[in-house]
């Protein structure tokens, strides 16, 4: 059966199609009576809006673009985006989807591709904290409200969704202090800077006990390519077992970097957690599963990004309200968790 229109519901009740119309939309002119008349019969009868038809009306494209680094690759970006799904849905967008590939030039591209498209809206995961700074605050400013999520740009005026690293840092290395791995080879990516709240997580817990930071111990991966992480970790490990200052605890900065390190520790022969321990950053519903099972800080990635669609909904809806550009500014931090697991769990 077709979907009845507007038109449907003003000669079946009797009223004037722009009554009915001013009542669908919570129009003051509509007394609360003719209102309950109206929603009722368009409820019973399963009367959907034509999306289409508003949007032009409004100039709105209904649509939400979305720009991550690798969701194909990451456990962490596909629960995010789950959240994104379900906010969406609620909310009656539809989304795109981009991958910036951890490629600065990558993420600029797509961002020239969502605003020739005329999104109404774009919710970023910047390929570093910095990485675009002065673009992204030109759209923002001048074309379609921009909200970010899981990096943050401290430059950037608008909402920023993200978790409290520097405490999932500073709670992961003090574990493995607390088990006596204090020789600590910290793992992250190459784009992230000092001011990276992982890093300053990590550094403030060795502080804290007057650790001293062996510059060697610091390792920054391109997390562009997968193979080149293999390697430069394997590379690493290798020259410091030459040196003879081999690490026993390995904290990974990302998903991609925690998971891969327990794979190629296996393949250097070195076990886990009795020669190095190993936690970092992971999301994957496998962890417990994986040999050893991997201790991780878990980021609570779904409700992250269902949080980070619906304050980019909110720019949108108070940008075609008051036809002025956003003045918001906002930083919501969501807790992690920490999951020990027999990774770094001595016998």
């Amino acid at each position: 059966m077709a979907n009845i229109t507007i038109k449907d519901i003003a000669k079946a009740l009797n009223f004037s199609v722009s009554t009915i119309s001013k009542a669908l939309n919570n129009s003051y002119e509509i007394s609360p009576e003719t209102r309950k008349i109206v929603i009722d019969y368009a409820n019973e009868h399963k009367y959907k809006p034509n999306r289409l038809a508003k949007s032009l009306k409004i100039g709105q494209t209904n649509s939400i673009g979305v720009i991550v680094s690798s969701y194909f690759s990451s456990t962490f970006l596909a629960q995010i985006l789950d959240g994104i799904h379900k906010a969406s849905f609620e909310a009656g967008y539809d989304i795109i989807i981009m991958q910036s590939f951890e490629n600065i030039d990558t993420e600029k591209a797509s961002l020239d591709a969502l605003v020739s498209k005329g999104v109404d809206g774009i919710l970023l995961s910047p390929v570093s904290e910095v990485s675009n700074s002065e673009y992204i605050n030109y759209i923002h400013e001048n074309h379609c409200p921009v909200v970010l999520f899981d990096r943050i740009n401290p430059d950037l005026k608008t909402t920023k969704i993200g978790v409290n690293e520097y405490r999932g840092a500073l709670e992961a290395t003090q574990h493995l202090i607390t088990i006596n791995r204090k020789r600590i080879l910290f793992i992250t990516g190459d784009k992230f800077g000092e001011n990276n709240q992982r890093i300053q997580g990590f550094k403030k817990a060795l502080k804290n006990l007057d650790i001293p930071i062996n510059p060697r111990y610091m390792v920054y991966c391109n997390l562009e390519n997968v193979d080149e992480i293999d390697e430069k970790i394997s590379s690493s490990l290798l020259e410091l077992k030459k040196q003879n200052i081999m690490p026993n605890a390995i904290f990974g900065a990302t998903d991609t970097i925690t998971m891969r390190s327990l794979g190629i520790l296996a393949n250097l022969g070195i076990n886990v957690p009795e020669d190095i321990a190993v936690i970092g950053f992971a999301n994957t519903d496998i962890a417990f599963s994986l040999n050893p099972a991997l201790s991780t800080i878990r980021q609570p990635a779904k409700d992250m990004g269902y949080l980070a669609l619906k304050k980019l909904i909110e720019l949108i809806d108070l940008e075609a309200t008051t036809g002025k550009k956003t003045q918001v500014e906002e930083t919501i931090l969501l807790e992690t968790s920490i999951q020990i697991r027999k990774s770094t769990t001595l016998s």
